[in-house]
């Protein structure tokens, strides 16, 4: 069944914007009677029948819901560089939400090489890529702050910070903590400063490896992604 995202569904009528019902009425060809699929990115899930299959507004009659779809007992926050290359972002994004995470912040450091994201396009990744992973939960997306003001303001279960500066780095795999609130930090392409390494060090961040070879920006994110979710299976 296609899934179609509706924000803030209260009540028993549910209404498409214009472009979800343009899909609904002209792409997919549904009709008055047909049944989808909804969700409102917090959790909801909402089989519905279409009483009027307008193309600009296409009306649905809640038939059954359920709430927390899908919710873990464990939340997994990624703080990343943004890429030179905003599709490798985009690509990151797409697969990480597909995998399941809960949370992405843009982080500006020393050694990046993009300074302005357009967020915008990003949560169109991330919706899409919840519909078609058939997810209740869209990933919460956070506006690019400096490196220094990030780090002072996290409270997670865990802390870590992804990088290749030192050998003999324990490996993330060896520390995650099942049920637990991870945040993770990854860098840009020229990796984090020894200054950040170090002022991350004592805001309570524990400097961790992802392997011996040496990955992408992007790729780094859907590894760690990946681990910890391993790990609660």
């Amino acid at each position: 069944m296609q899934l179609f995202y509706v924000p803030g569904i209260s009540g028993s009528e549910i209404i498409l914007d214009e472009t979800e019902s343009k899909h609904a009425v002209k792409v997919l060809r549904l009709g008055k009677g047909d049944r989808i699929l909804c969700t409102d990115g917090a959790g909801g899930f909402y089989t519905a029948s279409i009483t009027d299959a307008n193309p600009k507004h296409c009306r649905l009659n809640v038939i059954e819901s359920k709430q927390q779809a899908g919710k873990r007992n464990y939340y997994i926050h990624i703080a990343i560089a943004p890429t030179k290359n905003n599709e490798r972002l985009e690509w990151f994004l797409e697969k990480a939400t597909e995998i399941g995470i809960d949370e992405v912040s843009l982080l500006l450091c020393d050694n990046s090489e993009r300074r302005k994201v357009k967020t915008d396009r990003l949560e169109k990744v991330g919706i899409s890529a919840m519909k078609q992973s058939m997810k209740a939960y869209l990933p919460k997306l956070n506006e690019p702050v400096p490196f220094n003001e990030f780090i002072t303001g996290s409270n997670a279960g865990q802390k870590f910070i992804a990088h290749c500066r030192e050998n003999n780095l324990p490996h993330l795999k060896n520390l995650v903590q099942i049920e637990k609130s991870v945040l993770l930090m990854i860098g840009p392409e020229g990796d984090f400063s020894v200054n950040e390494i170090e002022n991350a060090n004592q805001h309570g961040f524990e400097s961790i490896s992802l392997g011996d070879s040496r990955l992408r920006t992007e790729t780094a994110g859907i590894v760690s992604c990946h681990i910890v979710n391993l790990a609660n299976v």
